[in-house]
């Protein structure tokens, strides 16, 4: 019998994996409802497969595998979640976990499926993997993907292809995993070149020499477009991305790359927007603020920031607008407010750290935005009050105080401010904020920027 220890802080998504997995799987599972319970179990309790959910409130399940491997624990990790971007897998893989299962609406499928994870975990134990993540692993990962997607290993060795890579070119895996030379960029290109996977530690010229043009890079990713003709000589447009894998000792193991054709109007406004600025197409590409072109081409991002709005503000499902909150993203990761509303949505659901951690990307990406700032001062004070972090509510009062340098009149501010002194033990300063804020909302003179949220849904 099969042991699990099973890590979630929704109580009854763990008594019905507990009784799934005790009745169909014949295992024996333990739960805990945060990563400090999982952590104090594991100091006297050792485990055939570790389940957790990807958030998880102070210490989320990223950080809590991280842990688990720092202490030498090869326990096989299955990251169970609702999160459904390939970055999340790839993160999860990176960081030590083993396997990654989405969350989805059809509970008996899913349940089979871990079921299925944790037998395959235990078998194998995942014999060699210092050196390399077995390519089966990252076959199941890149099937999750909503977009066309493969991998190739350090050697160029083709090692996954998935089902839409599959319809997107028309090649099936039989006939091209396992090939290394380079047959995987035929279908695009018509000969063989380099593809963003094996550029993906180059620098940005020699990415560019290769007629990619960047749209985000960072250490170990990649999304750029590039052009290339259809079979008819028209124009096609392709939208990549260009992933690291790594194994548990951090080795570079393998190269996830997707593919979208966005040949249509993104497409076509991309090509229009490089045209009118050919001599300056790096720039155009990596500085979208100045030159206007994502306001026009990521609608993608918009739509997805929209529908998220709409589920949060009108309908209260926060799991749900995370979603797409994520997709937009993924789409244009510099939409500050998308990062913000999402850090909303895991206030709404208790999940505080991960919501702060929302919060502080939003200002970093529009430090002056008041009501960016607001939100993530009333956080720090929330956490600080209820956790009794003294450091927290130092840092809320700084918070406060950039809003006020902003917004002289922003009232809620003021009271707040006189909230964080009486709780760092200045009684007389507290009131004179306290009187601050009650003068402004007395004399009408109190201001306050914030959005129309019935207008933008």
């Amino acid at each position: 019998m099969r042991s699990v220890l099973f890590v979630d802080d929704e109580e009854l998504l763990l008594d019905v994996t507990k009784t799934f997995l005790e009745r169909f799987g014949n295992m024996k599972v333990q739960t805990a409802s945060s990563s400090k319970e999982a952590l104090q179990i594991l100091m006297n309790t050792s485990f055939d497969a570790l389940v957790i959910d990807y958030y998880l409130p102070e210490i989320n399940g990223i950080e809590l595998s991280k842990i688990i491997r720092t202490k030498g624990d090869t326990t096989p990790v299955i990251m169970f979640t609702g999160v459904g971007r390939e970055n999340a897998a790839i993160e999860a893989l990176n960081n030590g976990a083993d396997f990654f299962l989405k969350k989805g609406e059809i509970p008996s499928s899913e349940f089979r499926e871990l079921v299925h994870m944790i037998d395959r975990a235990v078998e194998r134990r995942f014999v060699g993997r210092s050196l390399g993540v077995a390519q089966k692993i990252i076959a199941d990962m890149i099937s999750f993907f909503p977009d066309a997607a493969f991998a190739i290993n350090r050697e160029g060795v083709i090692i996954a292809w998935n089902t839409e890579m599959t319809a997107l070119t028309g090649i099936d895996p039989k006939d091209i995993v396992g090939k290394k030379d380079g047959s995987h960029s035929v279908p695009f290109f018509g000969v063989k070149t380099l593809m963003l996977t094996e550029l993906i530690f180059e620098k940005d010229e020699t990415i560019t020499k290769n007629r990619y043009t960047i749209i985000n890079k960072e250490q170990g990713s990649i999304i750029a477009w590039i052009k290339c003709l259809n079979p008819d000589g028209s124009d096609r447009v392709l939208w990549m991305k260009a992933m690291a894998l790594y194994d548990a000792k951090g080795a570079f193991v393998a190269s996830i790359g997707s593919i979208k054709d966005i040949s249509d109007d993104l497409g076509q406004e991309l090509l229009r927007q490089a045209a009118l600025s050919a001599s300056d197409t790096q720039s155009l590409a990596t500085t979208p603020t100045k030159s206007g072109m994502f306001d026009k081409i990521l609608g993608k991002a918009k739509s997805s920031h929209k529908e998220g709005l709409r589920l949060s503000f009108r309908e209260g499902k926060y799991a749900e607008a995370i979603s797409w909150f994520d997709r937009a993203i993924e789409a244009d990761p510099t939409m500050a407010y998308a990062w913000h509303d999402r850090g909303v949505c895991l206030r709404e659901l208790g999940k505080d750290e991960e919501a702060l951690r929302n919060f502080d990307k939003a200002c970093e990406l529009l430090p002056s935005e008041e009501e960016l700032l607001f939100t993530r001062a009333e956080m720090l004070r929330r956490i600080g009050i209820l956790r009794g972090q003294k450091n927290a509510v130092e840092a809320a009062v700084k918070a406060y105080n950039n809003v006020l340098a902003i917004n002289p009149n922003h009232a809620e501010s003021w009271n707040s401010l006189g909230i964080c002194m009486k709780e760092l033990g200045k009684g007389e300063l507290s009131r004179q904020y306290y009187d601050r804020s009650c003068d402004l909302t007395r004399y009408g003179t109190a201001r306050k920027k914030t959005r129309n949220f019935n207008n933008l849904v």
